[in-house]
Parts: C-alpha cells; sequence; structure tokens
C-alpha cells in the first residue's frame, strides 16, 4: 500500500491470500497454496445471498452479504485470515500510457498524479489507482509501456468493509478481468497442447445467474469482451413460474433433477437454445469488430455451464469443440475437502481462482 490515501495497490501480493468472489448470488472463497509447479486447494465455500442483497456487482446490504461470507469462512477454516477480492471491470478504468522509459517508479506516480485529468475521468480525490511497468515500447526504444488502472474509493471500501466485518484482512484489491485472465493459465492445462499456441484464441463463455459474459483469451490477455444480461436466474424463475416453487425450490431442482417431464422441452430446452443464439451472436460481434484471429475452440464456465446438453449444442452450432472449465482438473485437493462438490463448483471459482493465484511483483 503507498503512503497516498488515494492511491490502491491491485498487485501487491502476500502469501496465503484468499479468493473473494461476490456475485450476485453467491458468496465464493477458494484458499489455494503453491505445490510445485502448480497449487493444492487447501479450502473453499459457496453460499447463497438472499435477494437484493447484491445488484449488477454492487453490494446494496453490506452487513447481510458480511454475514453470509462470515458463515463461509467458518465452514472452509481458511489457514489465513488475508484475503484478495476485485471490482468488477465495468467498474475500472484501465489505460496504457506510454512515458519516458527514464522515469523511476516514483517519477511515474508523479507523473499520473499530475496529469490525472488526462486520464481519469472522474475527481481525482474521489479515485484509487495503480499502474504496473510493461516493458519497452516496441516502436520507441526511449519510450516504456506503463498500465494504469483506476477506480472509485467507494467501490473499493464496499467490498473491504465487507472483508473486513467478516472477519477477513483486505489485502489486495485486483480487477475481475485480470483474475479471469490469471486462472486461464491453470485452464490451459486443463485444454492440453492445443491451447499453448501463443496466437490460439479460445471463446470463455461465463454464464453466471444474471450475466452471460463472452471473452475471446489470446494468449494471456482478453481481447475482447461482450456482456448480455440474460443467466440462469432466468431459467430459475421459469421453474419458480411453471411449477409454483420458491427459488429455493427451483434452484435445488435445478441442480439435481426431480422436475416434471415436460421441463426438458418446455423450460430448459429453450432456455439453452437463447445461450446458444447468444453465443453464436458473439462470435458474430467478435469477427464483425475487424478481429481476424479465428476462435478455435470454446470453454464453458460460470454456475449454469454444466446443464446438461449446453455443451453439446453450442459445439453442433459453432462447429468448435467446448470443453467446460475445471481449474483443479490438475491440482491436489486438501484431504478434508469434498472432491466432487469442489468438481461441481468449479466452472463457477474462475475468478475466486484467479484472485486466489495472485503472485508477487
Amino acid at each position: 500500500m503507498r503512503s497516498l490515501s488515494n492511491v490502491m495497490r491491485f498487485w501487491n501480493r502476500q502469501n496465503g491470500l484468499i479468493g473473494i468472489d461476490i456475485t450476485s448470488v453467491t458468496v465464493k472463497l477458494l484458499e489455494l497454496k503453491p505445490a510445485g509447479h502448480s497449487y493444492q486447494v487447501e479450502s473453499y465455500a459457496v453460499r447463497p445471498l438472499p435477494d437484493g442483497t447484491v445488484d449488477e456487482r454492487r453490494i446494496q446490504d453490506i452487513d447481510a452479504v458480511a454475514d453470509v461470507l462470515g458463515r463461509a469462512v467458518k465452514h472452509a477454516r481458511p489457514s489465513t485470515r488475508k484475503a484478495a477480492v476485485a471490482v468488477p471491470a465495468s467498474s475500472a478504468i484501465t489505460k496504457t500510457l506510454l512515458l519516458p522509459a527514464s522515469l523511476s517508479e516514483e517519477e511515474i506516480e508523479a507523473r499520473i498524479i499530475s496529469e490525472s485529468d488526462h486520464h481519469i475521468p472522474f475527481p481525482f480525490n474521489e479515485v484509487a489507482f495503480d499502474f504496473y511497468c510493461l516493458g519497452p515500447s516496441a516502436l520507441n526504444e526511449d519510450e516504456q509501456r506503463v498500465l494504469l488502472v483506476a477506480c472509485r474509493h467507494q467501490d473499493i471500501s464496499q467490498l473491504t468493509d465487507t472483508l473486513e466485518l467478516a472477519g477477513l484482512e483486505p489485502v489486495v484489491v485486483d480487477v475481475e478481468s485480470f483474475a479471469m485472465e490469471r486462472a486461464f493459465e491453470v485452464l490451459r492445462q486443463q485444454l492440453g497442447e492445443r491451447s499453448r499456441d501463443p496466437d490460439a484464441c479460445i471463446g470463455l463463455v461465463d454464464v453466471g445467474a444474471t450475466m452471460n459474459a463472452f471473452h475471446v483469451m489470446r494468449g494471456e490477455n482478453i481481447v475482447y469482451s461482450r456482456d448480455t444480461v440474460f443467466g440462469g436466474r432466468r431459467l430459475t424463475d421459469a421453474i419458480c413460474h411453471r411449477y409454483d416453487m420458491s427459488v429455493q425450490q427451483a434452484g435445488y431442482a435445478k441442480k439435481h433433477g426431480g422436475l416434471p417431464d415436460d421441463y426438458q422441452t418446455e423450460v430448459l430446452e429453450p432456455f439453452l437454445d437463447t445461450i446458444v443464439q447468444q453465443v453464436g451472436r458473439s462470435l458474430q460481434l467478435y469477427y464483425s469488430a475487424g478481429r481476424h484471429h479465428e476462435v478455435r475452440e470454446i470453454v464453458l464456465a460460470g454456475g449454469s455451464s454444466v446443464l446438461p446438453g449446453l455443451a453439446e449444442r453450442i459445439a453442433a452450432d459453432s462447429g468448435m469443440q467446448v470443453t467446460v472449465a475445471n481449474p483443479f482438473a490438475r491440482m491436489a485437493v486438501s484431504r478434508h475437502i469434498d472432491r466432487d462438490a469442489l468438481t461441481s463448483d468449479a466452472p463457477a471459482m474462475l475468478t475466486a481462482c484467479g484472485l486466489a493465484m495472485r503472485k508477487p511483483q
């Protein structure tokens, strides 16, 4: 943490971090520890949130979220209280600056502060920022590339206050897209050699509760993103309305079965059709935006990615291989963790995984 009150460190890492992912419907906790060239899952927990406590990734009831997170901590019993959390990519400003190569980190910081009105569209006293030196410019050896990240203090304090109320120590605030990129490092191990080509483009479809996000990964970076307001909650609501169930009953039935015979044709298949259409539309928009690198395969993530038939439908529609994400496929798992439950939750754990993988800079 820098001494300036309006600077928040995004990249400082201390050993033993817990990744905390707070979504619109759940709190996810994941603790990893290095194990050789990979990681071991030390502890984890997923807990549902009451309706309305988080709306469009913004916490509306800090006390309620902290209570759920506290119960997740009690269940997981992590070996540390140091935690990493992320602001949504939509709340963060990222820019790559070209600055003289001769500038030190202290001089870069002073330069960003003095020129903040050129880079940050908010009053400077409302903003936290950090930067990371990416290396020399490919076009001019006298310049260096510097990645600037900024967001409002209130977006950070919402998250850090929640963690503190739950008995955790927030030591890192990251950006969700950075965490997702980091988690993709272990997904490449799951995909194997075909993903190692630095020019290989892989589509990542993250079907969450309220959002359907489509990312294109090239190398280590997200090069294209598109969000659609449509997710697994639509299917839950459809089950509630058709079969007169509560949200909790519908969520359980969606995951464990036991629904009437017409569920497959009347409720599930129309939902799957919509997801498949959205993936196809996102691919069309990716290419129409002038992207020339072909997407070669698709990875499915998010809580609804395991719905029966979804991977097969997307594969048939796109003509590509489709894999359901499991960032823990090649990891060791602590003996007290239910591996089957972890595998079931794995597709929805990418952000928490990326946060727990943070390394020193």
